[in-house]
């Protein structure tokens, strides 16, 4: 008798082992719809043969990030269109947003993680639909918050192949200069021409790819992760502010609340940088409009007198970053870009800019895709 309920007990496990196997493999496509429109919100300057800044401030959803294939489909309707503007030519530097590479965590996953209600039950979702993946990741986890640590570990090593594969793509593609936005990844680098992970700290980091579809240089590491990052990304402070060459000049890349930092800009002019990206991310509802929360955890630096509460989120951003004020920044053009969409709960703010001699210039209306434009 026992050895009946023994082998009764065996079958069953071996069938719900089964039914969750089968059932964590299959990943069915659905039907997809998506606003593939893009307005021109700002274009400043006159056309000349110096070349142009161009930012992308996308509107995107988690079913964006199904597959690749889809998030190509978005993000080359609006280069098309850009195109069709006559603003893309050999000189053209394309600055995407922050973390617009980090969502590819979600591609090829299964319909109940995208109709999710919370970004929290999405990532459940994840763990439970790649639980090798997930258990490797969380073995390899650091930092106080293993889960989420594993939740952006777990496919580093295809994301990182997407990421390439794409951003790379669509510079090739439309031959562009393209600042391929950020994502996070375990110590990042390029070697032989290809991004490749290591098994160490998670950093948020941008890549450059030039009109060829290949990187310019190493990633560039974010240094000064804002708080609610910190239990998971590592702060680089001695991270080097790498400068690449483009057809357009000379070229920095600041992450996000990097540009916050005025000793950033003086490592720019050291290298006599011409032009300087600022991928950005900001979320919650309204939070744009709300005060100013300060420099959140970081270290503030001693030459920044603005407080916590004083100004509005946008208006610290717009306070904070130097870029092309002399003689804060020697840099005669700039732009900050921000990702726009919602993740399930988790809405996007922030409202993207020009920066050109001392001046700055954005669009008032944040709903939708804008184009920014700034000729050099």
């Amino acid at each position: 008798m026992r050895k009946l309920l023994y082998l009764t007990f065996s079958m069953a496990l071996v069938a719900v082992l089964a039914s969750y196997a089968m059932w964590a493999a299959d990943r069915p496509m659905g039907h997809y719809l998506s606003d593939l429109r893009i307005r021109l919100a700002v274009d400043q300057g006159t056309p000349a043969d110096h070349g142009n800044l161009l930012g992308i401030q996308p509107e995107l959803f988690p079913t964006d990030y199904q597959s690749p294939a889809r998030l190509h489909r978005k993000l080359a309707a609006y280069l098309q269109q850009a195109q069709e503007q006559g603003l893309l030519n050999e000189k053209t530097v394309v600055v995407l947003p922050e973390h617009i590479g980090t969502w590819l965590m979600i591609g090829g996953e299964k319909d109940e993680l995208y109709q999710a209600p919370t970004l929290a039950e999405a990532m459940n979702w994840l763990a439970a639909s790649n639980p090798l993946l997930f258990a490797r990741a969380w073995l390899s986890a650091r930092g106080d918050n293993r889960l989420d640590d594993a939740h952006l570990r777990m496919k580093a090593k295809s994301m990182a192949k997407d990421y390439q594969a794409l951003f790379g793509g669509l510079a090739k593609e439309f031959h562009v200069t393209l600042v391929a936005g950020s994502i996070v990844l375990p110590e990042p680098s390029v070697i032989d021409g290809q991004l490749k992970v290591g098994s160490g700290a998670l950093f948020n980091s941008s890549v450059v790819f030039g009109r060829d579809g290949v990187p310019l240089g190493q990633p560039q590491r974010q240094m000064h992760p804002i708080f609610d990052q910190h239990e998971v990304l590592e702060a680089n402070e001695e991270q080097a502010v790498n400068v690449v060459d483009t057809p357009a000049g000379r070229l920095g890349v600041l992450i996000g609340s990097d540009s916050w930092y005025p000793d950033n800009y003086r490592k720019l002019d050291a290298q006599n940088a011409q032009l300087v990206a600022v991928p950005a991310f900001v979320t919650g509802h309204g939070v744009w409009d709300q005060p100013w929360r300060g420099y959140k955890g970081s270290s503030s630096p001693s030459s920044v007198s603005l407080k916590p509460g004083e100004v509005s989120e946008g208006q610290a951003w717009h306070r904070l970053i130097l870029t092309a004020q002399p003689p804060g920044s020697r840099a005669i053009a700039g732009v900050s870009v921000f990702l726009r969409g919602q993740f399930w709960d988790k809405p996007s703010a922030g409202q993207s800019f020009l920066s050109s001699n001392g001046q700055q210039f954005a669009d008032g209306d944040a709903r939708g895709a804008r184009l920014l434009n700034l000729w050099l």
